[in-house]
């Protein structure tokens, strides 16, 4: 999948909603309790409900991992759901890797092939060698960590070198020349919207995931205003307020009318800035 065609499916959904399947088992609805794999129903019923909305799904490695065999099954039933019934969807692996290059193309393996992701998020600390091996393979995306939203990222990200540039800058001008637009997309955390500015005159042309709106705090109009370039450029998640509005058998709906929501908020700044043919 290309820049473009993720271009082509925000214009045909007037959206560029990313849904974070950050599934906690102790979260779902209790109606759901009875079910052999009541993750995979709840994926399920939130994918049905919201593919409308989204033009892409970002299960969160950490809730599957966590359960063991158990949690594997419930994610690879979702990517396969999601392959045969909407494969047009762009499908993110947040496993957020990064290791020396022999482990770094085994994952690579794992999430492109053995599980068919179109990308996966990765930390790009260790260097080039330790992302080359998800470059290599065609269509498929790395997502680089840039600037996160955590309460620690001042730590590290925000450090300046002795020309006052700061890590996460330099983060981006060395690793932008490791692949292109159609296969680098960085992270930038929506409460951190202030600098997408600065970001997107180092990077004018890739694409954005940006984490962080509705329980996180982060504005998506802040994020728009500040991030979003001639084709979009932008994918914005949205997790908990939309999996966890609602713990009754109503909760499709309830996830449904959230998706609608952002939906709808993202065709009047598309429709604004002028972005797509609407």
């Amino acid at each position: 999948m290309t820049a473009k065609d993720i271009y082509n499916q925000i214009k045909k959904k007037k959206s560029f909603l990313c849904v974070g399947l950050d599934t906690d088992i102790n979260k779902l609805p209790a109606c759901l309790s009875a079910e052999s794999d009541p993750v995979y129903s709840f994926n399920k019923s939130i994918i049905d409900a919201t593919v409308e909305y989204a033009v892409a799904y970002k299960p969160n490695l950490a809730f599957y991992e966590s359960r063991g065999e158990q949690g594997w099954a419930s994610l690879r039933k979702t990517v396969d759901y999601i392959r045969n019934h909407y494969p047009d969807i762009f499908l993110i692996a947040d496993a957020k890797r990064g290791d020396i290059g022999n482990t770094s193309e085994m994952y690579a393996k794992t999430f492109f092939k053995t599980f068919d992701f179109d990308a996966v998020t990765l930390s790009p600390y260790m260097g080039k060698d330790t992302v080359e091996p998800f470059t290599k393979f065609s269509d498929k995306w790395s997502v680089l960590l840039a600037l996160t939203s955590n309460p620690s990222a001042n730590d590290f990200q925000y450090s300046e070198d002795k020309n006052g540039v700061c890590l996460f800058e330099n983060v981006i001008n060395i690793s932008k020349e490791w692949g292109n637009i159609n296969n680098i997309m960085y992270v930038v955390g929506a409460t951190k919207a202030e600098m997408l500015a600065k970001i997107r005159k180092i990077i004018p042309n890739h694409f954005l995931l940006v984490p962080g709106i509705g329980a996180q705090g982060g504005s998506l109009q802040d994020v728009v205003t500040y991030g979003m370039n001639d084709m979009c450029g932008l994918l914005v998640n949205s997790s908990r307020a939309i999996l966890y509005s609602d713990k009754t058998p109503n909760f499709m709906n309830a996830a449904a009318a959230e998706a609608k929501k952002t939906q709808t908020e993202m065709e009047k700044s598309l429709r604004k800035l002028q972005i797509t043919n609407l």
